[in-house]
């Protein structure tokens, strides 16, 4: 009986001597499964290198390949790491993440048992120091799938991870499936592009195969990241062009149309939403990149799905000039998006974007279930010594918020850092002047604890529709404040209601005087800094 084909894991680093053992570690606690792991230095200068050589000494599994020269990037690494593979099946791993416990196993089974040239898993987002959790592209890895080309599911382009994912050595050499060389961020989206377009037969896992450590209070942030500068928007955009481009000269059409309704739909929402962090100088430049790309749609790439909110978005940045409406954008750009008022009809009684933007026609909405409408919650959060109180407003859309019926929402507070909840409140939502319809909530800041705290609202319709929604921030008394309150329970707590980047309300909570005096040392030394 021949053995199983088993795997190499190429590890990639560069000046992470903090991390890169870790990884490497993760590889080799695969087991058997695991044939060899090839870490890649890519000519550090803290001594990654060195660290790596020590614990080659003591395993044979572990090969060293260090660069000459510095690259600047990632894809020239597992490029080198590539070239050096021995073993029939290869996965790629960040000196920075690590693998979990029977990954290269459940992916390794997967590609021999349907005979795929590819197998690919579920990654985890894991936020430090919190150790908060999210799931990347859970949709895909909900159950086990065999797929004999990737077009039956054109959301693959929606994973432009390497690295969740197992390759035949020999079907990325026979292909000549390779990287971009030297500084190319956003490699990911043109390897993936290449594979896709190669049609490889392709197994889906539901196991956790990677986990994706973050780290944004790192001294240096991960490329990907790292997107305060302008050019980090242009690369992503190339990245894009060059993954449509690849897929499409590949005869892969429907893979390539799906590329760039993603890009509307992942890309330009991300970017949208912080906007209003930049100055205007990226502002004008983030427009004129964005609008010179959006030129090259055609009428099909708008035509699906023309109500989805990056469709809506890409529509008024392609028609204006510059740039404009930036607070509502923000909001349209929010998950789940939301629509603010006012909302302008043209003289047909056509709906449109605004009056000084009526080519921007926003009819898509006037079709469609109300429970994938950017609806429009307004919420007030006023921290008091008794019971809190949380007041929203639902707006009307075109009639169609009226013709639902809306009836109660469901008010749920839940912690950014864990998994902590705030219970379920109920309330019913009664019309409150033209086109309102308005609730009002107590809230037990004690109760919550001291942590972020985000909204999340159900609404609920008479014709049995629901829709979750966040709730777009309002300033009680004008802007949005730091309140000490007294608390039977903490004697006293710190209340923070704000608005996150996508304009959502949330709300920071301190309790008792240790937390209070926490808080105001940390606002301390911002102040100094």
């Amino acid at each position: 009986m021949e053995p199983e084909p088993r795997a190499a894991v190429v590890v990639i680093g560069y000046n992470d001597r903090a991390h890169v053992a870790d990884a490497v570690r993760s590889a080799l606690a695969q087991g058997p499964s695991v044939a060899e792991v090839i870490a890649v230095d890519d000519c550090s200068t803290d001594g990654s290198d060195g660290l790596l050589g020590e614990l080659a000494a003591g395993e044979p599994r572990l090969r060293v390949v260090r660069r000459s020269v510095n690259s600047g990037g990632c894809g020239s690494p597992r490029n080198t790491g590539i070239d050096a593979v021995t073993a029939p099946y290869v996965m790629f791993l960040d000196s920075d993440d690590v693998l979990p416990p029977g990954a290269v196993d459940a992916l390794r089974a997967a590609a021999t048992g349907a005979h795929a040239e590819v197998a690919s898993g579920l990654c985890v987002r894991r936020e430090l120091p919190s150790g908060r959790e999210q799931p990347w592209q859970a949709p895909l890895y909900t159950a086990p799938a065999v797929l004999a080309r990737p077009s039956q599911r054109p959301r693959l382009v929606h994973d432009t991870l390497c690295v969740n994912k197992l390759y035949r050595t020999d079907f990325l050499r026979e292909h000549g499936i390779r990287f971009p060389e030297g500084r190319f961020l956003y490699e990911d989206f043109v390897f993936t592009a290449r594979v896709l377009a190669a049609s490889p037969r392709i197994a889906l896992v539901p196991d956790r195969v990677y986990v994706w450590q973050v780290r944004r209070s790192a001294e240096r942030l991960s490329l990907s990241l790292d997107r305060e500068r302008v050019e980090n928007w242009t690369a992503r955009v190339e990245a894009s062009a060059l993954a449509y481009d690849i897929l499409l000269g590949g005869g892969q059409k429907a893979l390539a149309r799906a590329a760039r309704a993603k890009f509307l739909d992942h890309e330009v929402r991300m970017y949208a939403r912080e906007l209003g962090l930049r100055d205007t100088h990226y502002q004008r430049a983030w427009w004129a990149r964005t609008r010179e790309y959006l030129a090259r749609y055609d009428a099909a790439d708008w035509n699906l799905n023309p109500a989805a909110p990056g469709r809506l978005l890409a529509r008024v940045v392609l028609t204006s000039p510059e740039p404009r409406d930036l607070p509502r954008l923000r909001e349209l750009a929010a998950r789940p998006a939301r629509l603010l008022p006012p909302y302008a009809r043209a003289a047909d009684g056509t709906p449109v974007w605004s009056p000084g933007l009526p080519q921007v026609s926003l009819a898509p909405l006037l079709t469609g279930p109300v429970s994938v409408l950017p609806l429009a919650v307004d919420a007030e959060l006023r921290p008091r010594a008794r019971a809190s109180l949380l007041r929203l407003r639902l707006h009307e859309l075109y009639g169609r918020v009226a013709g639902a019926g809306p009836r109660e929402v469901d008010v749920e507070w839940h912690a950014r850092e864990d998994a902590r909840t705030g219970g379920r409140t109920t309330v019913a939502l009664t019309p409150a002047g033209a086109d309102v319809w308005s609730a009002q909530v107590p809230v037990d800041l004690a109760g919550l604890g001291s942590g972020t705290w985000d909204l999340r609202l159900t609404l609920r319709f008479a014709d049995g529709a629901r829709r979750q929604v966040t709730a777009h921030a309002l300033a009680g008394g004008g802007r949005l404040r730091r309140r000490a309150v007294p608390s039977a329970v903490h004697g006293v707590l710190l209340a923070q209601p704000y608005a996150t980047h996508s304009g959502a309300l949330a709300v920071r909570v301190a309790t008792g005087p240790r937390g209070v005096l926490s808080v105001a040392r940390g606002r301390l030394r911002r102040l100094l800094h």
